[in-house]
């Protein structure tokens, strides 16, 4: 439910700050100030989760991020929403997410015994998946009967029942390491991930890739919509719906045949496939199409983000994956707020489909060079 929330507060939040002023650089600021918050507490996160329990870590977040939620919501319905209280109301609620992260990511082993991993990250990835199938949709149709505030208000309701379900949860024990120090176990962290070649040039491909694709693509789609399609808030939606679907089916294909060898390789190349496809749907003159190879693309990220998430689990040790798992997260996100700053200054130089269709090229350079090299290749 939380999930579903989410994915509808996505849609609500990106159109609602594209109405407040007009301005693409108005969306690209506003999820700026989301990532930025994000990030600032990725690391946080994870020390804190290989420390202390990891469920009790997910509870605070959430029930804290449905007082934020919950109070963008009031003051939206209130009808004195501004344009820099909604950036500290996003601020807040970033902040919440980067706490979520590293201890959802490290409690699924202590949930899941080792074998089903990988079956156990293809239910989720269906779950999440499905969310952001039912989310768009949902965030359409109630955005256009009764505003944005709705959906913060059902979000802010989906936190406080996840916090419920957690609760209920029984994760096996495990012993953390001794206790050293902020600074030292995040040094630790850091140097586990520099020593694993295929692990440290994996997250700095995806921080390029992020700065460059997915900023793109967040800052420069509502325009898309609304100047090459004629569309509004429902196609907007229905882009994420679609992509959801997609990824749906791509976890599903990961969840029936799971693979065991050459992952690093599967990865790279799904990620190629899904840049190019990017890159058609920006240029496409028919919002039909570039509908349909948004679920093309979701098929592509939804088999090779629960494939890569399986191998992080089953390839570092449990007492330090919280850690990794916030530096995947931080090292991979850690460029996208300078990436909406980047996109946000460059809206206006040249149309959405130009400007997106060529950061879809560069990403696509960016996967091949990976996979180009032995370190990838090798990867099983």
């Amino acid at each position: 439910m939380s999930q579903i929330g989410d994915a509808a507060f996505v849609v609500a939040l990106g159109w609602r700050a594209f109405t407040l002023t007009h301005k693409t650089s108005s969306l690209g600021i506003v999820l700026l100030v989301e990532a930025a918050g994000l990030v600032v507490t990725l690391l946080l996160g994870g020390v804190l989760a290989d420390r202390y329990s990891r469920r009790a870590l997910l509870v605070g977040s959430d029930l804290a991020r449905a007082v934020v939620v919950g109070g963008l919501a009031a003051v939206d319905i209130s009808g004195h929403l501004t344009f820099g209280t909604l950036i500290g109301f996003v601020a807040l609620q970033g902040l919440g997410s980067g706490l979520f992260q590293p201890a959802f990511g490290g409690i699924i082993p202590l949930l899941v015994d080792a074998p089903q991993l990988g079956s156990a990250n293809a239910l989720i990835g269906i779950s999440r998946q499905t969310a952001f199938v039912v989310g768009p949709a949902i965030a359409g149709g109630v955005y256009a009967a009764a505003g944005s505030g709705a959906i913060f208000f059902a979000d802010a309701t989906s936190f406080v029942v996840s916090a419920a379900f957690l609760l209920r949860a029984r994760p096996r024990s495990y012993e953390p390491e001794r206790s050293e120090g902020l600074r030292r176990e995040l040094t630790a962290g850091f140097r586990y991930v520099v020593s694993i070649p295929w692990l440290w040039m994996t997250i700095g491909t995806f921080s390029l890739v992020v700065m460059l694709g997915l900023a793109a693509f967040q800052v420069l789609l509502p325009k898309l919509v609304e100047e090459e399609w004629n569309g509004g808030v429902g196609s907007y939606g229905l882009i994420f719906t679609l992509q959801g679907l997609g990824m749906v089916i791509g976890s599903v294909v990961l969840g029936q045949t799971p693979p065991t060898r050459r992952r690093g390789p599967l990865i790279y190349s799904l990620f190629v496939v899904n840049s190019a496809a990017t890159a058609v749907f920006a240029l496409s003159p028919w919002f039909t199409f570039a509908a349909g190879l948004s679920v093309l693309r979701g098929a592509c990220l939804g088999f090779a983000i629960t494939l890569w998430d399986t191998m992080l689990m089953q390839r570092v040790p449990e007492r330090m994956l919280s850690r990794v798992i916030s530096m995947d997260w931080f090292g991979s996100l850690g460029l996208l707020p300078a990436g909406l700053a980047l996109w946000a200054a460059l809206s206006g130089l040249a149309s959405p489909r130009t400007l997106l269709a060529s950061s879809a090229a560069v990403c696509a350079f960016a996967f091949m060079l990976g996979l180009s090299t032995r370190t990838v290749r090798d990867v099983d």
